[in-house]
């Protein structure tokens, strides 16, 4: 886990500074909040994004808009650079005020390296970042949220199928695992994280299915591997729950239920 030893962002001359992080796959910066609103996006690789329970997965075609003083965990699962757009909250026209996804077309990426020169004139930068604005466009698409327990028997359940998403095992198993009926957990896990057991392991297993899918690995691998039997199931798993194919959720089409 990476620490954050100081979270504000330093005086430009426009509303948008911009900066450069580093990740390894794996990495992960220890929860932080800013002072501006950020943007988080990556030219390459994957990032993913936690605010308490809810998770996004960005390749380069999506970003994610955190505003101001929202608690964030920024990792990457494949090696990537976190670029980080942050906005002035006082100039900034934007106030949207919850995490949201964008997407990030040709343009937006050149004009994020455009913002990034150190050797750009103040008139260029201020016309370049009105154009930035212009382009911010929320999706659709609804975040995927694994609520994370905090009865010891109900996280023992969900530590065993975060180890192993593809875990072919029922409620009825896992009770028995943890010494519980099945009743008995099916009560707890509803009171614990707000879900049945089947809603939140399929939450955690599309959570878990979409980094394998941002790194190019096939709708038939990605199923197989977080415990679908077909890949047909998996995509209408995904359409009911986020609202969109996985295609459209990580290429940044607003279009939905296609």
């Amino acid at each position: 886990m990476i620490e954050v030893v100081d979270t504000a962002v330093p005086a430009g001359v426009g509303v948008i500074v911009v900066g450069h992080f580093p990740l390894a796959s794996g990495d992960w910066i220890a929860p932080h909040s800013h002072t501006h609103h950020q943007l988080a996006w990556t030219r390459s690789g994957v990032l993913g994004v936690a605010v308490d329970d809810s998770y996004w997965v960005l390749p380069p075609a999506r970003a994610l808009w955190l505003p101001a003083g929202v608690v964030h965990r920024t990792g990457a699962t494949r090696d990537a650079v976190l670029c980080g757009l942050y906005f002035d909250p006082e100039r900034c026209a934007l106030d949207w005020a919850e995490p949201t996804a964008v997407g990030v077309g040709g343009l937006l990426a050149h004009l994020i390296a455009h913002l990034a020169r150190d050797d750009l004139a103040d008139d260029a930068r201020l016309r370049a970042e009105a154009v930035v604005l212009d382009l911010l466009h929320p999706l659709p698409a609804l975040p995927i949220e694994v609520p994370v327990p905090v009865d010891e028997r109900v996280r023992a359940v969900a530590d065993a199928l975060l180890a192993d998403p593809a875990d072919p095992r029922g409620l009825e198993a896992h009770a028995r695992a943890i010494g519980v009926s099945r009743r008995t957990l099916t009560r707890l896990f509803v009171s614990d994280t707000g879900m049945s057991f089947d809603r939140w392991r399929t939450h955690m297993r599309l959570r878990a299915a979409l980094p394998l899918l941002a790194e190019g690995r096939s709708v038939s691998h990605a199923a197989r591997a977080v415990g679908y039997a077909t890949p047909s199931a998996f995509l209408a798993a995904f359409r009911r729950t986020v609202g969109t194919s996985p295609g459209r959720y990580l290429n940044g089409d607003t279009a939905l239920g296609v």
